[in-house]
């Protein structure tokens, strides 16, 4: 089967034309889909310029023609539900139907509170999660629906149009928690996504995920799967020292999960490691460029990456 290819783009220390560029490039080369980030300041770096993600992905569906915009993931604590609802919606018809909605808890607790915004405990945090995801599907597929939740509240609330990706634009829900984010994702997510962290432990993850959606009863083959990974990518044998060199001293920390669960190499390396993830239950893989995603890599990718995956 054919596996999904997306590039993670955060919207961080570029000028705009350079990062139009490279989202008009990846567009051009047949990258399967863009992805964003979803802070008000980048985590650890409130120095470096970022753009907002939401308006960022926006303008960048008019500056595209067919790969798909998303982010990993939204932060919930940043919008009301029915307000993203309606957002989503709307740029999904603005889109021509090429929206990938990613919504999470939000994790960063010092950019909420550099803005004031507040900040639960995770607990809390998923709950008004859990009520969020139900909160947007029912308006997604219902012309007027009431919600009484300990968090979100609608009364009848209108909700036309309906989106143009029917019933709605994928869910996508990332992080790789037991105890909280998993059931989450068994329950409303079209989508899950294994951050860079959890590489390491996607079996585990995936048989944790798979046991909760046989205690809901959901058959565990309508939910597709999707990993972050750092991809070190070089046309030729001779540059892939220097090219790992430069993925370490960018995406190093254990965080990033290059060491444990990245790749690195030539395109024939890439395709290979891609193939074994796949059979291990992988629909979707969303890079990390060692190089930050630099136009002439980008075609690599699309030119002798991807189309080799699709020929299976």
């Amino acid at each position: 089967m054919a596996i999904d290819v997306g590039v993670y783009l955060p919207q961080v220390g570029y000028t705009w034309d350079e990062l139009r560029r490279r989202v008009t490039v990846a567009d051009e080369e047949g990258v399967g889909s863009v992805w964003f980030m979803d802070h008000l300041y980048p985590p650890e770096l409130p120095a470096v310029p970022a753009f907002e993600a939401w308006t960022t992905a926006a303008a960048l569906a008019g500056a595209t023609h067919r790969i798909r915009l998303g982010h990993l993931v939204l932060a919930n604590g940043f919008r009301h539900p029915a307000l993203l609802a309606k957002m989503a919606v709307t740029l999904d018809h603005a889109s021509g139907g090429r929206l990938e909605l990613g919504l999470g808890s939000g994790s960063y607790a010092p950019e909420f509170a550099a803005f004031g915004l507040p900040f639960a405990d995770a607990p809390t945090r998923a709950a008004q999660l859990d009520e969020a995801l139900a909160v947007l599907r029912l308006l997604f597929k219902e012309a007027r629906p009431s919600f009484g939740g300990a968090h979100y509240r609608l009364d009848g609330a209108p909700s036309l149009p309906r989106p143009l990706q029917l019933p709605h634009p994928p869910i996508h829900v990332g992080g790789a928690g037991e105890k909280h984010t998993l059931p989450l994702v068994a329950r409303h997510a079209d989508v899950w996504n294994c951050p860079t962290y959890a590489l390491a432990d996607l079996p585990r993850k995936l048989d944790a995920l798979h046991a909760e959606c046989a205690r809901i009863g959901r058959d565990p083959a309508t939910l597709h799967v999707t990993e972050e990974a750092v991809l070190a990518l070089v046309p030729t044998r001779g540059r892939v020292a220097a090219a790992r060199d430069t993925a370490e001293r960018r995406y190093g920390g254990p965080g990033w999960g290059f060491a444990a669960g990245g790749y690195c190499g030539t395109p024939d390396d890439v395709v290979a490691r891609v193939r074994e993830r796949r059979r291990l239950g992988v629909d979707g893989v969303i890079f990390f460029l060692h190089d930050r995603a630099a136009p002439e890599t980008l075609r690599l990718l699309g030119r002798e990456v991807i189309p080799a995956l699709a020929a299976g």
